[in-house]
């Protein structure tokens, strides 16, 4: 059973029935789920979560789904990494990794579970979504498991990793000439054409709830308390508020014994970073720009949760920065060596943001930090094969193996 009370307006708070609705009639603000929370803390305790599935879904309580079962694939409660040497690079003291090992190999498997489940109780038929690729993979595959037709709208320039991991699903794969902007206005036209479950527009106030269970999955991983600090990646915001709504969630059903004092950070590339760009000017205004970068599962220039998650950063006394192609290509190595985890362009992207925070003294030593790794390094090969390859190559005898590598060098 799902405690939803109502969908909420964020700007005017104006409430609507539960429906497959994401815009508020009166203001055109986003909805957004709004709970009975009474309620959940009478029927919700860790002991309750620990019986769960080892999912997303053991936090159903706090999901706005009916439906049992869900459309699961089995996203969800994956590793929190203590990562020391990363740490010790970095001049900081203790830093977790919250790592995607999810189906689909990005977080996206965790918002379209969720959101696909509440398109099968609304009766729709057809899922569909538009994709920087994440999504794409990931509604692909659960639609094919659901037995949903599935359209999936792409950038024609994304990466060919990325394309193959969704076509080979079986759905409609529809590239557009254009990046993803042009994309998504595409959808929101034929969201109003077809009837059919897009799930970041028309569906798009459940599927954003699915983000919350990273916080939930942090705060159980660390013994159900909150960390100091965390470093999210930033495409459209909405992931970073719905990590931060869901701390505050865990205090007010009872699983968090304190307020959550979570500082928020959010990380971009340089070629997309509208979000950044206006905290670093100090500014209101998030300006649209054309997207230009190597991480392109965050190359949203106009992002429609941007203000709330410029406003999240402020509010917790976090910060942003805005880090060039280099350093993300940096910064997933770093990853690499220091901790043995291959992350996406995305992942190169908070990473190399928490080593700029770190060094600017916005992510102190004395906090327990927590870094969100959202996708897989297989995912984009081609942000690192130019740099990265076989140390020497030579041929099958000991001689050639001792030319390359001095004796002397790797007794041990």
């Amino acid at each position: 059973m799902a405690y939803v009370s109502a969908l909420r307006c964020r700007e005017c708070g104006r409430e609507y029935d539960i429906a497959p609705q994401y815009t508020c009639e009166w203001c055109f603000g986003p909805l957004e789920v709004a709970y009975d929370y009474e309620a959940i803390k009478a029927a919700i305790s860790p002991e309750k979560i620990a019986a769960g599935p080892a999912s997303i879904w053991r936090y159903a309580d706090l999901l706005p789904v009916d439906r049992n079962p869900a459309v699961d694939l089995g996203a969800g409660f994956t590793p929190l990494v203590r990562a020391d040497r990363l740490a010790a690079e970095l001049g900081l003291g203790e830093v977790w990794l919250k790592n995607t090992l999810n189906p689909t190999n990005s977080f996206k498997d965790r918002v379209t579970s969720v959101a696909l489940s509440k398109a099968l109780e609304f009766g729709f038929k057809t899922a569909a979504c538009a994709s920087t690729g994440n999504l794409a993979n990931s509604v692909a595959a659960h639609a094919a498991h659901a037995g949903l037709r599935s359209f999936v709208f792409i950038p024609a320039d994304l990466e060919q990793g990325k394309v193959v991991t969704t076509a080979v699903y079986g759905g409609n794969v529809v590239a557009i000439d254009g990046n993803y902007d042009d994309v998504n206005r595409l959808c929101a036209e034929l969201a109003g054409t077809y009837p059919w479950a897009f799930v970041n527009v028309n569906v798009r106030t459940y599927y954003a709830e699915g983000s919350k269970t990273l916080a939930f999955e942090t705060a159980e991983q660390l013994g159900w308390e909150a960390p100091d600090h965390v470093i999210v990646p930033v495409a459209s915001g909405s992931l970073l508020t719905k990590i931060r709504k869901g701390f505050d969630e865990l205090h007010k059903v009872g699983l968090l014994a304190e307020p959550p004092e979570v500082r928020v950070s959010g990380a971009q590339a340089l070629g997309c970073s509208p979000v950044a760009t206006a905290w670093l000017e100090k500014s209101e205004n998030i300006k649209p720009v054309k997207p230009q970068t190597i991480a392109k599962s965050l190359a949203i220039g106009n992002p429609a949760d941007g203000y709330f998650a410029l406003d999240a950063v402020r509010q917790s006394g976090g910060g942003l920065a805005a880090v060039t192609d280099d350093e993300v290509v940096d910064g997933i190595k770093l990853l690499a060596r220091t901790e043995g985890i291959f992350g996406e362009t995305a992942g190169g992207v908070t990473i190399a943001t928490l080593a700029r925070l770190a060094k600017d003294g916005i992510v102190r030593p004395d906090e327990r930090v927590v870094a969100y790794i959202t996708g897989h390094g297989l995912k984009t090969l081609d942000a690192v094969s130019p740099t990265v390859g076989p140390t020497a190559t030579i041929s099958p005898n000991l001689d050639s193996f001792h030319a390359a590598f001095d004796p002397s060098t790797i007794t041990e």
